[in-house]
């Protein structure tokens, strides 16, 4: 026997023992996000209840090409975001997942047509730098509205802005008669979600 190749043959066993414990893992991680973002906001004192699987609602603003699948809903009471679906976006490198905030608007279905809305952030020095302001760009209305939100832009610099790394998007969603508001995922501080909330009020009248 060639005992040079032991080596590689016991690797090539772990690996295949492995990699199927790996996705298995990987698989039970998104719902387990739903889970314990409900928790989390529960700690802060909202309101906030897991669903049950199959609702029509996580469908909203899914694009299958990009490999988009819904993690769960979480439903939410006396807030201007009406529910949380938790999306995981898989690709040949991973899951990425992400928070989208779904706020209901039947003003949405109207002709004119809606662009989507971001946060951009201005850093001094630029690359590396401290976020010392905010603007938003895209949808002329909705975006004049929050520019001149002062509360919410005190409230954004002062939460840690960093932890928003994709930043915040806002998605249009008129067959639906919804908007989503969608922020890499994270377990927000009470000042981040506080935020986010005032974004769905603006939402609410776009």
């Amino acid at each position: 026997m060639d005992w040079n190749i032991i080596p590689g043959i016991v690797i090539a066993a772990l690996a295949a023992i492995g990699l199927p414990l790996a996705l298995r893992g990987r698989r039970k991680t998104g719902p387990k996000k739903k889970e314990e973002f409900c928790h989390h906001l529960q700690k802060m004192g909202v309101k906030a209840y897991m669903m049950q699987t199959g609702d029509n609602r996580e469908k909203i603003g899914q694009k299958r090409s990009w490999g988009e699948k819904s993690m769960g809903i979480i439903e939410l009471r006396d807030r201007n975001v009406d529910f949380i679906n938790i999306i995981g976006v898989s690709s040949q490198y991973g899951t990425n997942y992400f928070i989208d905030c779904l706020v209901k608007n039947t003003n949405i279905m109207e002709k004119r047509m809606l662009r989507k809305t971001r946060l951009i952030r201005k850093k001094s020095p630029p690359l590396w730098g401290k976020v010392i302001a905010i603007k938003w760009v895209g949808d002329e209305p909705l975006s004049q509205g929050l520019n001149l939100d002062y509360s919410l832009e005190n409230k954004l610099l002062r939460s840690n802005l960093k932890d928003l790394r994709g930043g915040i998007w806002i998605f249009p969603e008129p067959k639906h008669e919804y908007a989503r508001i969608r922020t890499a995922y994270l377990l927000p501080s009470s000042e981040v979600f506080e935020a986010i909330d005032i974004i769905a009020r603006h939402v609410k009248s776009w």
